[in-house]
C-alpha cells in the first residue's frame, strides 16, 4: 500500500520566513530514506481557524499526517487545542506526562513554571509519543481518515521522535517490511549526474527490487544512499553485500567516508594512528580547515598549529620565508615552500598549505579562483593546482574540501591529483618557449 503522507508545519515565524524551515527538509529526506514519500506540505501560522482547516483538509486526503510545532507552553502554541477540536474530543490532562515534566525540572534543580502544565493537556484517547530530551509531549490521534502525529519544533527532539517512534509506525501502516537499512557513501569530486551514470544498474544486482539507489547533493559533497529492505538484518546484509562492493568499485577514490563517518574524522584517525602532528596554513578559508578538525575528540594531540593569513606577504611572515620565495604568486611551488617551512618551523610530522587566489569580480558565478595546495613531510612533498569556477563562496567551500580530501588521499597512499567535476581545465600556453602552467 502506498501511504499518502502530508507534513504540516506551524508557526508565524515559519510562515513569514523569519526562520528557515529545516525541520520540513529533514522530515522529507528521512522519510525518503525509508521509501516513504510526502505528497503534500502545508505551512500554517498561529491562527486557530486556519489550523483547524488545515487539519480537516489533511484528514480528508492523507493516510498519515506529521504536524511539526505548536506543542510549547506559550499562548501561541495551539496544536493540542486544535487537534482536539478537529478530532471532536475534549482536552484532558495526562497525569503521566505531568509527572514526567515535574521530574524533568526537578533533575535540573528548577521549579516547573505553571504554564508548562499546558503541555500535558492532550486530546482524549491520544497516544503519547515519548520525548526523553524535552518537555513537549508528542502524541498521535485520528482526524478524519488519517493518523496524525504531532511533533515538537525543537530539531533534536523532532528527529529522535521521528526516527524512533513515527517512522516504525508509518512502515507498519504501509505494509512494508519493517526490517530496513540505509547505507550511505560520502564522496567529493563527482557531481550527482556523474555518479548516477557511474552507478547505473547497481540496483539490478538484487533482482527483487529491495535495494533502492538515491543521492543527496550538498556541495561540495555528494551522499550516495542505498536503502535495503529484507525479512531481517541477515537478509539485508546478504542483499547489500554485492551492491555496496560494486558502489565502492565504481566510485573508487572519490569515496571519502561511509555511514556516520566524516572526512575530517577519517583524516584525524589516520594521523592519530601514525602518532603524527599536523600544522596548517590557510588563506581565504576563514580557518575552516582547522575548524573542521580541531573540535573533534583527540584533535588536541594532533593539531600542532593552525595559521590563517590573508595574503602571501603575511604567509611569508608567519612561516619565516623570504618574500622572494613567493615572488611568482600562488603556484604549486609556492604551496610546497610554505608547507615545508611551516612543518620545519613547528616540528610537526605533516603540514598542509592551502593558498587561494580569487579572480577579480569573483562574485559572478561564471568565474572563480585558483587553489594551490601542498602536503609536506620530512622526506616528501605532494601538491596540486586547481581552478574552481562558481564565485567566492563556491571557491572557499571547494578549497576547504579539496585540502582535507587531498590530505586523506595522501595518508591513504592514493593519488593526490585526480580530476574532479568541480574544476575547469586551464588553457595551455601556446606561445613558443612559454612555460606551461604548474
Amino acid at each position: 500500500m502506498e501511504l499518502r503522507i502530508e507534513v504540516i508545519c506551524t508557526g508565524d515565524e515559519v510562515l513569514t520566513g523569519k526562520i528557515v524551515n529545516t525541520n520540513f527538509s529533514y522530515i522529507t529526506q528521512k522519510l525518503e530514506d525509508f521509501g516513504l514519500s510526502v505528497q503534500w506540505e502545508t505551512t500554517v501560522g498561529d491562527d486557530r481557524e486556519n489550523l483547524l482547516l488545515a487539519f480537516q483538509l489533511a484528514g480528508q486526503r492523507a493516510d498519515a499526517v506529521i504536524v511539526n510545532g505548536g506543542l510549547g507552553p506559550t499562548v501561541d502554541d495551539l496544536s493540542q487545542e486544535i487537534a482536539a477540536r478537529a478530532a471532536g474530543v475534549d482536552l484532558v490532562l495526562s497525569e503521566e506526562w505531568l509527572s514526567r515534566m515535574e521530574e524533568y525540572f526537578r533533575r535540573r534543580s528548577r521549579v516547573m513554571p505553571p504554564n508548562n502544565r499546558k503541555q500535558a493537556m492532550l486530546p482524549a484517547g491520544a497516544e503519547v509519543l515519548d520525548n526523553p530530551i524535552g518537555t513537549a509531549c508528542g502524541f498521535a490521534v485520528d482526524i478524519g481518515r488519517a493518523r496524525f502525529f504531532f511533533t515538537p519544533g525543537v530539531p533534536r527532539e523532532l528527529r529522535r521522535m521521528l526516527e524512533e517512534q513515527i517512522i516504525p509506525q508509518l512502515l507498519a501502516k504501509s505494509g512494508m517490511q519493517a526490517a530496513i537499512f540505509l547505507k550511505r557513501f560520502h564522496s567529493y569530486g563527482i557531481g550527482e549526474s556523474h555518479a548516477d551514470t557511474l552507478l547505473a544498474g547497481v540496483e539490478d544486482l538484487v533482482p527483487d527490487g529491495s535495494v533502492k539507489l538515491g543521492f543527496r547533493a550538498h556541495y561540495p559533497q555528494l551522499e550516495t544512499k542505498l536503502t535495503v529492505r529484507g525479512k531481517d538484518m541477515d537478509d539485508i546484509r546478504r542483499k547489500l553485500a554485492p551492491v555496496e562492493q560494486e558502489v565502492r568499485r565504481r566510485l573508487g577514490n572519490f569515496i571519502l567516508a561511509e555511514g556516520d563517518q566524516t572526512l575530517e574524522r577519517v583524516v584525524l584517525e589516520e594521523l592519530t594512528a601514525r602518532q603524527a602532528a599536523l600544522s596548517l596554513v590557510e588563506t581565504f578559508t576563514s580557518g575552516q580547515i582547522a575548524a573542521r578538525i580541531a573540535h573533534l575528540p583527540g584533535a588536541g594531540k594532533v593539531i600542532r598549529r593552525g595559521i590563517v593569513v590573508p595574503d602571501l606577504a603575511e604567509v611569508c611572515a608567519a612561516v619565516g620565508l623570504e618574500s622572494a620565495a613567493l615572488a611568482n604568486g600562488i603556484t604549486r611551488e609556492a604551496a610546497e615552500a610554505v608547507a615545508r617551512a611551516v612543518r620545519q618551523q613547528t616540528g610537526s610530522t605533516h603540514a598542509l598549505a592551502v593558498l587561494i587566489e580569487i579572480d577579480d569580480g569573483a562574485d559572478r558565478i561564471d568565474i572563480g579562483g585558483t587553489v594551490c595546495l601542498a602536503i609536506a613531510t620530512e622526506h616528501d612533498v605532494a601538491s596540486r593546482r586547481s581552478r574552481i569556477v562558481g564565485g567566492r563562496e563556491w571557491v572557499r567551500l571547494g578549497a576547504v574540501e579539496m585540502g582535507l580530501d587531498c590530505l586523506r588521499r595522501y595518508l591513504k597512499a592514493l593519488p593526490v591529483h585526480e580530476r574532479i567535476d568541480f574544476e575547469i581545465a586551464e588553457p595551455r600556453v601556446a606561445a613558443a618557449g612559454a612555460k606551461p602552467s604548474s
